[in-house]
């Protein structure tokens, strides 16, 4: 790795002790959700992942705590009119994609006892507004660790220090696979694994350890 990269690890090393028990209480969240949450508690963390892509995961939370059980109660006009009413840039499109999803209620609990890599790829190939990075962030949100979400901020972070030369427009799997694995490096150098090393990333960048 190039010595600017090294620094950047150097200096998130330097918060890992003040963001250390928000990290591990949010990965309880995430355990918990994953052993004992419901489908419908499921559909709302993915449904919660449709939501932030191109948005933002403060924006994600406040709709998640807002509707609830009602990603797979409402009608469609119900979703619209509640993304609408928390300001998500598009409704529309959101709204239609939970709602189009709701197939997989029932289904979820079965696709986390898949290897992660097979789990992804059915995200991928199977649910609407899924792609690589949503796919990855539902997965850790659940905790499989192994996964690295790849969103802006990350990506922005990694051309700054050398370690991709350009950020990706488009997402291909073996684009995304490359990256992840840079990511992967990154996150050994620091001690921890992906999922986990994104949240300190996160404190990092913003000061707060979101999900």
């Amino acid at each position: 790795m190039e010595k600017r990269g090294e620094i950047v690890i150097l200096e998130i090393k330097q918060i890992k002790s003040e963001a250390e028990e928000m990290v591990n209480e949010r990965w309880n969240e995430f355990l918990e959700l994953r052993k004992n949450g419901s489908e419908i508690d499921l559909f709302s963390e993915l449904s919660f992942c449709v939501l932030t892509a191109n948005w933002s995961a403060k924006g994600g939370m406040i709709a998640q705590e807002k509707i609830g059980e009602g990603f797979y109660t409402f009608s469609l006009e119900e979703l619209e009119i509640s993304l609408m009413k928390v300001g998500h840039r598009f409704p529309r499109a959101r709204a239609r994609y939970i709602y189009e999803n709701r197939w997989i209620v029932g289904n979820l609990r079965n696709l986390l006892s898949l290897p992660v890599k097979e789990a992804r790829e059915f995200l991928v190939k199977n649910v609407k507004g899924i792609s690589w990075k949503e796919s990855s962030h539902f997965l850790r949100n659940v905790a499989f660790c192994e996964v690295a979400i790849l969103d802006k901020h990350v990506l922005r972070l990694l051309n700054k220090y050398g370690y991709i030369d350009i950020i990706p427009k488009n997402w291909s799997k073996r684009r995304y696979l490359e990256i992840e694995k840079v990511f992967k490096a990154l996150a050994d150098e620091f001690g921890e694994c992906p999922g986990k090393f994104d949240m300190y990333l996160w404190y990092y960048l913003k000061g707060k350890v979101e999900k």
